[in-house]
């Protein structure tokens, strides 16, 4: 059905062909214009978000999640994932470029060794706080 098989790599590339002719075979082309995908990507957000609504935090893996709630959540996240791959080709941009010439300018933005300075500051001020008020 997607051309995929088990173990392959899923590129953006890949995505956003299936997408494409998915929407030309039911003829949605007519229907996905920015704003409408835009819209439809933010209501799954929703749907998302109400998967973890009231839950707390939740810890890294979803250990207390059952196993039809993972894959409710990866239904959910495939949807935005789904969403955004369309949005980006309809409006032009290269997503795979664009998401990693954002994660250099993150790097810039926020240098490792920086961040590390000011955790450190932030540690060591919560530190003195407590041990001020003799909750230490």
């Amino acid at each position: 059905m997607s051309g995929v098989q088990e173990g392959d790599s899923v590129t953006i590339g890949k995505l956003k062909q299936l997408q494409a002719h998915f929407a030309k075979e039911r003829d949605w082309d007519q229907y996905h214009t920015p704003r409408n995908l835009l819209l439809a990507m933010v209501g799954e957000v929703g749907e998302l978000s109400e998967i973890f609504q009231w839950k707390g935090e939740v810890k890294r893996g979803l250990p207390e999640f059952k196993e039809e709630e993972k894959v409710h959540l990866g239904e959910e996240l495939s949807d935005v994932l789904l969403y955004l791959v369309r949005l980006s080709d309809i409006c032009g941009v290269n997503l795979g470029k664009a998401a990693l010439r954002k994660v250099e300018l993150n790097a810039i933005k926020y240098p490792a060794k920086a961040n590390k300075q000011v955790t450190n500051k932030e540690d060591e001020i919560e530190n003195s706080s407590s041990a001020d008020n003799g909750t230490a």
